[in-house]
């Protein structure tokens, strides 16, 4: 348990071109994991290792690695997981924040808050991760820490606290000031930063650095009630006793110290490193994971953060490798040594854990056992996937599922030779295991494959994949968009399945009602509510013998998937069984599948059923010459601007766009802006589709 307390889980999240992997790089550096630093923009980044992600210069999938570093004399152990910014590559950072203790959310000093920046922060949330703040590139021009600091309270209703203030900004940064020491601090960028010279504060910083250790002291105090009284009656507060109270509230995660640098030139990195030590939680002081008993799903079961307590760990990544698939894992309760059998709850299937690595993005270095807190890569596990259990054989738990975001986007995909359409299926079945937010189908009415993913770059690099890794050339279609189907409406239908000529028949006969449902609605009912469909069982009397009524659902919730109007899954909706009435010789489990699937049809058409598109959260941010153009290609998109700030000399547009009329959008806006202006787009919610556009949609022109 010792162990434990030097161990700190922590993943670095932003907004793209943020600057997360050249903060990660910096960080590897000072704790001696590596001996030259690595730049994104040269593509030399080492957990930017695929060659997608050097030549693109962005990250496309999470990397983990683990670090030394001593503070105060003590040696911590660092698992560290950077994750892409890139809204496509949502899915990375979701997992890695279903395993991490804590985060540091990593800000751009002159842009602030971005889109994907509110992304990350809700995902940190949702799982309950207290975060530090870092507002990086401090040098860069127009950077404003104030700005920054401010966007973190006003777009995500955030608590940021300053622990500390730049020295300069732009090409006049050159140190920071530390709150609780009230110390300068400057960085030698001849040294790459690793000669950190303390100085008092300089005269003409001091009003503006006594100001913001008001605030702190203020907040501090306001908080820890054996703190408040000494604030009143002006009495000193020691920097331990801040630095006590900082580390309370931010395992509360009533705020969240923030701190300021440049990584790219090598200034306050260090700080922050400590600053994960300092006010992190270890695996310890994270309540306790929850699952609950696989034989028994309303029994809620606990596991202690301990060596010695039964064995729990969570899949969190899968990567198919050559010698077996490569499967990341946050040991949460336990000690796994290599070569045991485990247990995967979700499935009951028993895997042998035949090695167990420690990572370091592609190098990786073996190990004979691991234990509680710890994040490893496991090698021999045959059918263990993303989000699934791996517990102790004799004393099971299923911990709580990560939850993945839908695919918005799809296009069709074909091998170039007949010959390699065997290998296309195994490379797709391989890429879905790996990417739980990518999606293949092969459409029964075309034979086509269609593949889906979050975004036009999602599918890009799953393209380069296919060809470049694999060597399997395709073809690919357009983009199309992933619409779903739903109603407004609420009606009843009969289903009457009836075939008797001669020998057994078939008979069902099903009456339903169809009507739209919401989450919150199937919660407050206590039903289940998965694909968003839900269904209840109403009959009464016996018209129906209860073996028969899973086969109803069965029929009734395949035909959802499938879709009414235009083939697409038909979400928000839920089926009530009313009545009907069966053949003691002719009736059947598929005579009622069929029977519910029909009635679900005639009601789903008779319930005024509509077509719903992915609307995208827009952001554009272009020079104020260009506003007028960038706003009138909008308007002509069915764009919904919501609002427009000024920041400096450009403009920032926030926006609602329909995903369809995006397409090809990024060209567009760089012919109309001369390469000047730039966009982010997030999914945002799905919304009824205009009439015209659905009819072109429903009759495939589109």
């Amino acid at each position: 348990m010792a162990q434990l307390d030097y161990t700190r889980n922590f993943g670095i999240c932003a907004h793209i071109d943020a600057g997360k992997t050249t903060v990660t790089e910096r960080v590897l550096f000072y704790t001696g994991k590596i001996y030259k630093m690595g730049e994104v923009h040269e593509g030399t980044a080492t957990m930017d290792f695929l060659q997608d992600e050097q030549e693109r210069g962005i990250t496309i999938q999470s990397a983990a690695t683990t670090c030394p570093w001593v503070r105060n004399g003590d040696e911590y152990t660092l698992n560290l997981i950077d994750t892409p910014g890139h809204v496509d590559f949502t899915i990375e950072v979701e997992r890695s924040m279903r395993v991490l203790d804590g985060a540091v959310a990593v800000f751009d000093g002159k842009e602030g808050v971005e889109a994907q920046s509110e992304t990350v922060w809700r995902q940190a949330e949702k799982y309950d991760v207290p975060r530090l703040c870092f507002i990086n590139k401090m040098d860069k021009l127009g950077a404003n820490f104030e700005f920054s600091f401010g966007t973190i309270v006003e777009r995500l209703g955030a608590n940021p606290v300053a622990v500390q203030v730049p020295i300069g900004a732009g090409h006049e940064f050159e140190g920071i000031i530390d709150l609780l020491e009230m110390k300068a601090y400057y960085f030698d960028a001849s040294e790459l930063g690793s000669n950190v010279e303390q100085r008092d504060i300089p005269d003409d910083l001091r009003p503006m650095a006594d100001e913001w250790r008001h605030q702190l002291v203020e907040k501090v105090a306001d908080f820890e009630e054996s703190l408040t009284e000494k604030y009143l009656m002006e009495e000193d507060i020691s920097e331990q006793e801040l630095r006590d109270a900082l580390r309370k509230g931010t395992l509360a995660r009533h705020w969240q110290p923030t701190f300021c640098g440049s990584a790219l030139k090598y200034i306050g990195v260090q700080r922050l490193i400590d600053g994960v030590v300092d006010y992190l939680p270890n695996p310890t002081e994270v309540p306790e994971v929850q699952g609950t008993d696989p034989k028994d799903k309303t029994k809620e079961l606990t596991r202690p953060h301990d060596p010695s307590a039964p064995f729990s760990a969570l899949v969190f990544k899968v990567v198919a490798d050559q010698h077996g698939d490569l499967t990341y894992v946050r040991i949460y309760s336990g000690t796994l040594p290599k070569g045991s059998r485990v247990l995967n709850a979700n499935t009951g299937k028993r895997e042998v854990v035949s090695r167990i690595y420690e990572m370091h993005a592609k190098d990786r270095g073996a190990r004979e056992s691991a234990a509680a807190g710890d994040i490893v890569g496991l090698i021999g596990l045959k059918s263990s996937t993303t989000g699934e259990t791996l517990c102790d054989t004799s004393d099971p738990i299923v911990l709580d599922r990560m939850e993945f975001p839908d695919p918005v986007i799809s296009m069709s995909v074909e091998p170039e030779a007949a010959g390699d359409r065997d290998r296309l299926s195994d490379a797709l079945i391989t890429i879905s295991r790996e990417d739980p937010s990518f999606q293949y189908r092969v459409d029964p009415e075309t034979s086509e494959t269609i593949m889906a993913g979050m975004g036009e770059l999602h599918l890009d690099i799953i393209r380069t994949k296919l060809t470049r890794d694999l060597k399997i050339g395709v073809h690919v279609g357009e983009p199309r968009v992933s619409y779903r189907e739903s109603i407004t409406g609420t009606a009843e239908a009969r289903g009457l399945h009836k075939k008797q000529s001669g020998g057994r028949g078939q008979f069902g006969d099903v009456t339903l009602t169809v009507e739209p449902y919401t989450a919150e609605q199937a919660e407050e009912d206590g039903l289940d509510f998965t694909d968003e469909f839900a269904f209840e069982n109403k009959i009464s009397g016996g018209a129906i013998p209860r073996e028969y009524i899973p086969s109803v659902e069965q029929g009734a919730r395949q035909t959802a998937r499938s879709g009414v109007l235009a083939g697409y899954p038909m979400v928000g909706v839920k089926v009530t069984l009313l009545d009907g009435s069966y053949h003691e010789v002719d009736s059947s489990q598929v005579a009622f599948e069929m029977a519910g699937s029909l009635a679900f049809k005639d009601g789903v058409r008779k319930a005024h059923p509509v077509l719903l598109e992915p609307i995208m959260k827009l952001m554009v941010t272009t020079p104020e010459d260009y506003l007028g153009s960038v706003t009138g290609d909008l308007n002509s998109r069915r764009v919904l601007i919501t609002d427009q700030q000024q920041r400096g000399n450009a403009m920032i547009i926030h926006a609602e766009a329909p995903l369809k009329e995006m397409f090809g959008y990024a060209t567009t806006l760089r012919g109309t802006t001369q390469g000047r202006a730039s966009f982010t787009m997030e999914p945002l919610r799905y919304a009824e589709v205009p009439q015209n556009v659905a009819t072109d949609v429903v009759a495939g022109v589109v």
